[in-house]
């Protein structure tokens, strides 16, 4: 976030307008002479000044709404579709990737916060204030990307720009628009392609690119796509092998062979170019050290990476402190377990017979999704009664593509989908498994992303957009919500969700120790295996995640104690007065906000539970 704004400022305009509600212009206002009183009367003066400042909310508002607005359209070509986007949402073209977009994308979001900076925020409406932390919020960490030319590393440790599109060929088209937005895409993959690849090959000039250690395997996504046995084997065709009755038997015949053309003369040698270019010039120059610090402009660099996806001002030594201590506490809470199952041996002997242990491992890819499916019915019988709005969209259980499922993580949830490996199921384990279905689905990503898109009382760019500190932050909430909801139905699984907690506090640790302290890959990766019941296959894949997004792993944790932290202040606020079903459902109504904007809320949350405790 740019030093124009800060943390202080957001968290003060907030704090008043939810506390004061209709009473943003204070006592002051506009005074009546004496002269003019005797000519006046009160209600005359005081509907002038209502007048009055309802003309200047109006005004600002206005202007603010204005703003957003045609950002958002705008917006709305610059970023290309992932597995996150609203299904029903396929643009015609892939998105201008080139140098010139993106120094137009840099000037768009500077221009953005400069005129948000001329917006007088006590003249917004008490809504309108908290639109604005929320959006002033998304243009900064759109700004600091665009300064920091992400766009030269697009790829991570296990999504890339090449495998998102894969992850786009795999949803279900619905209409022939679909279908021929669909075509235009895939018949722009040249271009799009090639755009990157300048981009990336500028990074490497410059010394910004993805880190030699962590790129070993990750042109297999890009083989898979070359090595289909067949045009209609081949991921791209997927969409075409079942097509809606509402398509003519004729149209269908005439997409399906364009399709075929497309991939063949487009798609495949645009693979082939990129699968060159990465194991001829990327991987053999990408730069040797794993430190963010040792990036061009690193620890500013590094310091913007945690702000934007932790939303707070931390340093990188205050958050390796705060995993440090966090790490400690969890450690006792272990031990307690494994005192419950009177096991003996420490904790290094408790993690070695639960990886090699064969009885906490499922035999086949589908016992794995059926666990996975038993436990998130497990939570709807609960749900009720720890929430009192659901979402509509109901979500599927599907395994994590064959193509990226070596490198991808044990998990991952959105609108309408939970992703499970079912890759090397040696390193899945079941314990681990209530927790992960909690993050990933219900009560977790799946269900509070679906809840935001399906909140018409937020502006759009609340609707559909994800700041990973409340997201993640809420996901992991949820995990350990699952103790109180009865998830977890043996102590292995309680230790699983611990191992959980330690996984995300231990993240805070190793993100700040690598790219900070400059840890090595090794040094990262024990880190992990001495703390958590992570397998050593899930350790590696994650710590490579780390590696190549630098500040993401923080967010979890510190979005979690957040929530956490609300919701003992609440607690020890209201006493028996407190509803815990209301206050999931206030955070939840939020969309996706800055932690400070989450604060606000609670402390409004807590002024209306007294007021209407007082009334009773």
């Amino acid at each position: 976030m740019p030093q124009s704004l800060k943390k202080t400022l957001i968290a003060t305009v907030v704090t008043n307008v939810v506390l004061n509600g209709a009473m943003l212009f204070g006592a002051g206002g506009l005074t009546v002479q004496a002269a003019q009183a005797a000519q006046v009367s009160k209600v005359q003066t005081s509907n002038v000044l209502e007048t009055a400042k309802a003309t200047k909310k109006n005004k600002a508002t206005t202007e603010f709404e204005a703003i957003y607005t045609k950002e958002w359209q705008w917006r709305q070509n610059q970023l290309a579709d992932d597995e996150d986007s609203p299904q029903d949402k396929m643009m015609p073209k892939l998105p201008v990737v080139s140098k010139a977009m993106q120094d137009k994308r840099l000037a768009m979001w500077q221009k953005t916060l400069t005129q948000l900076d001329a917006i007088k925020l006590s003249d917004l409406s008490a809504e309108d204030q908290v639109n604005f932390a929320v959006y002033r919020n998304q243009i900064e960490s759109l700004f600091l990307a665009q300064k920091y030319k992400l766009y030269e590393r697009p790829f991570n440790g296990d999504t890339s720009f090449w495998g998102n599109l894969a992850d786009v060929a795999r949803r279900d088209l619905r209409s022939e628009k679909d279908y021929e937005n669909y075509l235009g895409q895939i018949a722009d993959i040249p271009r799009y392609f090639a755009e990157h690849t300048e981009n990336m090959r500028a990074g490497l000039k410059r010394g910004f690119s993805m880190p030699k250690v962590s790129l070993k395997g990750r042109d297999a996504s890009v083989l898979s796509v070359l090595e289909a046995k067949s045009i209609e084997d081949n991921v791209y065709f997927t969409p075409l092998k079942k097509m809606p009755s509402s398509i003519s038997a004729e149209k269908q015949t005439a997409m399906k062979l364009e399709a075929k053309k497309i991939i063949e003369q487009k798609v495949l040698p645009s693979y082939a170019n990129l699968l060159k270019f990465l194991r001829e010039e990327y991987f053999p120059h990408a730069q040797n050290s794993t430190a963010a610090y040792d990036l061009p402009d690193g620890r500013a660099f590094y310091q913007s990476q945690i702000k934007i996806y932790t939303t707070l001002d931390l340093t990188p030594e205050e958050i390796h402190q705060i995993g440090l201590d966090e790490v400690a506490g969890i450690r006792r809470e272990m031990d307690q377990v494994m005192a419950e199952l009177k096991f003996q041996g420490g904790l290094p002997e408790f993690l070695k017979y639960l990886r090699t242990s064969p009885e906490f491992y499922a035999k086949t890819p589908q016992d794995l999704l059926n666990r996975a499916a038993w436990f998130s019915k497990m939570f709807d019988a609960k749900a009720s009664k720890y929430f009192g709005l659901l979402p509509r969209q109901r979500f599927a259980i599907i395994p994590v593509p064959d193509d990226i499922a070596p490198f991808y993580t044990s998990g991952r949830g959105g609108p309408g989908v939970y992703l499970v490996n079912t890759y090397d199921l040696p390193s899945r384990a079941l314990y681990s498994l209530p927790a992960l279905t909690l993050h990933e689905s219900a009560p977790g990503h799946a269900m509070q992303m679906s809840l935001a898109a399906e909140n018409k009382n937020l502006p759009v760019f609340r609707q559909n957009s994800y700041i990973s500190a409340y997201g993640e932050g809420w996901a992991l909430y949820a995990e350990r919500l699952g103790v109180e909801m009865g998830m977890y139905t043996t102590a292995y699984e309680r230790f699983g969700m611990l191992s959980y907690q330690m996984w995300r506090a231990c993240r805070l640790v190793v993100d700040t120790g690598i790219h900070a302290k400059r840890w090595t890959r090794e040094q990262a990766q024990q880190y992990f295996l001495d703390n958590t019941a992570l397998s050593a296959h899930e350790i590696e894949t994650e710590v490579d995640r780390y590696i190549t997004w630098p500040g993401q792993a923080d967010s979890y944790y510190l979005g979690s104690m957040s929530i956490w932290k609300n919701r003992r202040r609440a607690e020890a606020a209201l006493g028996d007065q407190f509803d815990l079903r209301a206050f999931h459902d206030a955070i939840l109504a939020l969309g996706s906000v800055p932690l400070s904007v989450l604060d606000a809320r609670i402390d409004q949350f807590i002024a209306d539970g007294k007021a209407k405790a007082t009334k009773k």
